[in-house]
């Protein structure tokens, strides 16, 4: 399985959302919290093409992009391919 990031703030229901979603999926990942770490917020914009809503989703090199775009992967049965490669 590829690693997973997840840019987050602690009190998002997106975050909530995508996070649970990855958790049902069994997929281990990794979450900043830019409300904690605040310096990473620039790298999460860099990373994220100019992005700054959260969460931003990233597994492996692929910048899937926020919760709804995650839940579109697993609805069209493309998210599965994703978490296996």
């Amino acid at each position: 399985m590829p690693p997973i990031t997840i840019y987050s703030k602690s009190w998002c229901p997106y975050c909530a959302a995508a996070k649970r979603l990855l958790d049902e999926k069994g997929a281990a990942y990794t979450e900043i919290d830019i409300e904690a770490e605040p310096e990473r917020r620039a790298e999460m914009v860099q990373k994220a093409g100019g992005r700054t809503t959260v969460p931003q989703i990233f597994i492996g090199d692929r910048h899937v992009g926020g919760c709804d775009d995650l839940y579109a992967l697993d609805e069209k049965g493309q998210l599965e391919a994703l978490l296996q490669a």
